[in-house]
């Protein structure tokens, strides 16, 4: 669905909003990584922090949520209004460096807009600036429709193949780090950055990409850690570990290491059973940092909300699943559908996602614990939701 993206229309949107302060936390400017004291002073100051990787149902990949012909403020809305009603608090969303490189102030004002809408639902998103993950030639312009029956089929790499390999387009990389974190580096609407999303992900059932990808990410993030630094955001920068053994830094990837020195607030990945699930957040534990999960919740791999949100509510680890309204994305198909497209037959289970697009709970037992347990930690939403 191709929506124009018209300036009345959005300026109506916006004058109908009534803005609530976020909850006022400890503001660390700093071009170092922040202590163990200031993380945790932070985190002590934020709600127990529940919400899903976002991308409106309208959009295949972050290119055609945030480009000017397809950005969808008015779905947007809609959208964050039913995870207000679950009292879900953050988001954790996608960006992409070709944006910036077309229209840095465009890019810009578009972000400002959609920290207005969330900021609306009581929403502060955590910004992710890079991904490894799926198609690795991104283009700007149109995008494809989906290929049927394919989870997450249109799904782009940031930054692309070609600019990862080329040195000479780093300068351009660092221009977007630096102009984005900055341009909101004092935005209190941000919960944070997640800079680089399973930044050595080689895609082996996709892609196929090679060593000289991890050897290319390996030199590459601890610059992106320092760029985004030197805006000196007052929100802190974290890196999701997601493969490996994380009993001790010796023990990680290189890769690995990297993401857990240089993050402010520790986060990772988990779609496993529960008891992997809390053995993974006793691992992080001893590293004496806030925990983040920014991703779980595969239904068909053991990893539900009915098992992993009490884990994280237990810890006070933040838990942000994947997927929150069946769309374009088809993550609502499991993994194994890049090998065997389910065209002829859907799935038994729904993989990821909460909502149909309708607004209608895939289960209802799922939203009646996510509203319980939120509401248990934080209080009652501030408003409701179409599920019954």
């Amino acid at each position: 669905m191709k929506t124009c993206f018209a300036l009345c229309a959005t300026a109506a949107l916006l004058s109908s909003m009534t803005l609530s302060a976020p909850a006022q936390s400890p503001t660390h400017q700093s071009s170092t990584r922040w202590t163990e004291t200031q993380a945790n002073e932070w985190y002590a100051h934020q709600p127990w922090l529940v919400g899903s990787d976002y991308i409106p149902s309208n959009a295949i990949n972050q290119l055609e949520m945030w480009q000017a012909d397809t950005f969808d403020p008015k779905r947007i809305d809609l959208e964050l209004g039913w995870a207000e009603g679950l009292g879900m608090n953050t988001m954790r969303v996608f960006l992409h460096d070709l944006l910036w490189q077309q229209d840095p102030k465009g890019f810009r004002d578009r972000i400002d807009i959609f920290l207005t809408i969330a900021a609306k639902h009581h929403i502060r998103p955590l910004f992710v600036l890079f991904d490894s993950c799926w198609e690795p030639d991104p283009k700007l312009g149109p995008q494809h429709p989906p290929i049927p029956g394919v989870h997450n089929s249109g799904w782009v790499q940031s930054p692309g193949r070609a600019a990862l390999a080329d040195p000479t387009q780093y300068p351009r990389l660092e221009a977007y780090v630096k102009g984005i974190v900055a341009a909101f580096a004092n935005d209190p609407r941000i919960l944070g950055w997640d800079l680089w999303n399973e930044p050595d992900n080689v895609n082996a059932d996709t892609a196929k990409e090679t060593q000289a990808k991890r050897d290319q990410v390996e030199k590459l993030l601890p610059q992106v850690f320092a760029w985004a630094r030197s805006a000196h955001p007052t929100q802190p920068l974290t890196s999701g570990l997601w493969q490996g053994d994380w009993s001790s830094l010796k023990t990680m990837t290189p890769v690995a290491r990297i993401q857990a020195e240089n993050s402010d607030v520790l986060s990772f990945h988990n779609y496993g059973w529960p008891e992997d699930f809390e053995q993974h957040v006793l691992l992080l534990e001893q590293y004496h940092r806030p925990i983040l999960c920014t991703e779980y919740m595969a239904r068909g791999a053991g990893s539900t909300f009915d098992t992993i949100l009490p884990i994280a509510q237990k810890y006070r680890v933040a838990a942000i699943n994947w997927g929150f309204v069946q769309g374009k994305t088809q993550t609502n198909l499991p993994w194994d559908s890049w090998q065997r497209p389910y065209t002829l037959q859907q799935p038994m289970i729904w993989f990821h996602d909460i909502f149909r697009p309708d607004g209608t709970p895939y289960r209802q037992h799922e939203v009646d614990l996510i509203r319980a347990l939120t509401s248990a930690t934080n209080g009652p939403p501030s408003s409701g939701s179409p599920a019954q």
